[in-house]
């Protein structure tokens, strides 16, 4: 551990809670991860990652080991299933203005990626947490084991229904002091089978078998499903099913309406009656007439899953020594393909705050940090959060998407530029690692936490030069 730096619990094994772990090991930070389940299963779909992380990846010199696992996707096809292609949009442009192209990757895969960054003996699995308090200066958890751990920071990375989250919450709310929007359930209006294929016969996609290939996103046009479709650099098949719902839900709501019935929701026979209720839907691509069945079929059953896609940014993100992170804080709709991205991004700052605190830091110095990254991080998860709305509802059948999807259609190239130049700009890095060399045309912004991280970084090697 560096010399009076904090000792770190992060509470979650996912993406964010991984990198943040890494980001530690790197800056020679103690921490420990405790994750719930026995073994983290990532759903098997696919994600996009472009340039809001490539230049992270490039820096902590992994971009190489990341670009064999992922597959160059040059650009995103629009279709709609009774009419064809209504829109392809080029990401040639992003690549002139950042220098990366996006990579569609196996959720999996970018998990073990991101695992292999962290020893192994600082993940612990089969730790559910009980109980978070503070005492001493310390924060405390104990776990369903009856362990007890304790660190001066806790974060809580376990996801939309973090035990965190609920801990914290649970202690303000009896203050009276938890905001009336925080005690309210994270409400959903679309569920999603995800899924990724069995290696399967190229030849029979010869939109897939070169070097940069599309992603196909195709909308029904009298039902209310969407579905996407991508593939990785293992010659699979990544899917998404999307079914649009007339009205808002929440957990709660369903446990309520389907408790005591044998067909839960969310069990694998829900999953299973969607695939079937969904298999005739057609792909836009092949060198046959094949369906999403087809997919489904080619998909092992135990890597299908029934999900909920639930929105909302709440507005605690800390109290005391504990501080949330991704979907603990905020959950995205994926249509905006930013949920991963932004939980990465919490991380990276969350991680230079932590590098920049002052050694032996007051319970004050940590929730001043705590501030700044939340001020930091809001903005840009806003910003994530209105576009996945806006795509959700492009996505849709209704009016405001065919508005959305004409005005994409009509778009000049210049508004294009400008549309791309803002999404490039937010590739933050890790202050007190060494600067990666600027590959495109448009300069990453600037990072509050990233420069805080570099100017401590450089008054510690003063000091280190000066005895």
């Amino acid at each position: 551990m560096a010399e009076g730096k904090p000792n770190v619990l992060i509470v979650g094994a996912g993406l964010g809670g991984l990198l943040l772990g890494a980001l530690l090991e790197r800056a020679s930070i103690s921490y420990t991860i405790f994750e719930r389940t026995s073994v983290v299963k990532p759903l098997g779909s696919g994600i996009l990652i472009g340039p809001n992380i490539l230049s992270l990846f490039d820096q902590l010199g992994i971009m190489e080991e990341f670009i064999a696992l992922g597959k160059n996707t040059i650009q995103g096809v629009i279709s709609k299933d009774n009419v064809g292609p209504v829109l392809t949009i080029s990401h040639i442009l992003q690549k002139e203005l950042s220098g990366y192209y996006s990579y569609n990757i196996a959720r999996p895969a970018l998990y073990e990626l991101l695992l292999k960054q962290v020893p192994t003996h600082k993940v612990l699995f089969n730790k559910r947490v009980l109980t978070v308090t503070e005492e001493d200066n310390k924060v405390k958890i104990q776990t369903a084991d009856s362990s007890v751990y304790e660190g001066e920071i806790l974060v809580g990375a376990d996801g939309a229904y973090s035990a965190v989250r609920q801990r914290i919450y649970e202690a303000l709310d009896k203050e009276g002091i938890l905001p009336e929007s925080d005690q309210e359930e994270l409400p959903f209006s679309c569920t999603c089978l995800v899924g990724q294929t069995n290696k399967i016969d190229m030849n029979l996609f010869p939109e897939f078998k070169g070097e940069k290939v599309p992603f196909y996103n195709t909308m029904s046009a009298d039902k209310p499903f969407t579905w996407v479709i991508g593939v990785t650099a293992q010659e699979t098949v990544t899917w998404m099913m999307m079914h649009h719902l007339d009205r808002n839900s929440s957990k709660a709501a369903e446990e309520q309406r389907f408790r005591g019935l044998e067909n839960s929701e969310w069990g694998p026979l829900a999953a299973e009656t969607m695939c079937d209720e969904t298999r005739h839907f057609p792909l836009p691509i092949g060198t046959k007439k094949m369906t999403m069945g087809d997919m489904y079929d080619l998909t092992p059953k135990e890597q299908i899953s029934k999900v909920m896609l639930e929105e909302k940014v709440f507005k605690t993100w800390f109290s005391g020594r504990a501080v949330l992170l991704g979907d603990a804080c905020h959950k995205l709709n994926p249509a905006g393909a930013h949920g991963a991205v932004t939980s990465m991004h919490d991380a990276i700052a969350l991680a230079n705050l932590i590098y920049a605190l002052p050694s032996s830091p007051t319970a004050t110095e940590i929730e001043q940090a705590f501030i700044e990254y939340q001020a930091e991080r809001l903005p840009h998860v806003m910003d994530s959060f209105k576009s996945s709305q806006m795509m959700a509802k492009f996505m849709n059948r209704n009016m405001i998407g065919s508005l959305a999807l004409f005005v994409m259609r009509v778009m000049p190239q210049w508004m294009w530029k400008i549309v791309f130049h803002k999404m490039v700009q937010n590739r933050p890095t890790c202050g007190w690692m060494k600067d990666i060399k600027e590959r495109g045309t448009v300069p990453a912004e600037v990072s509050p936490s990233t420069e805080k991280a570099r100017a401590m970084f450089k008054k510690r090697q003063g000091n280190t030069v000066s005895m």
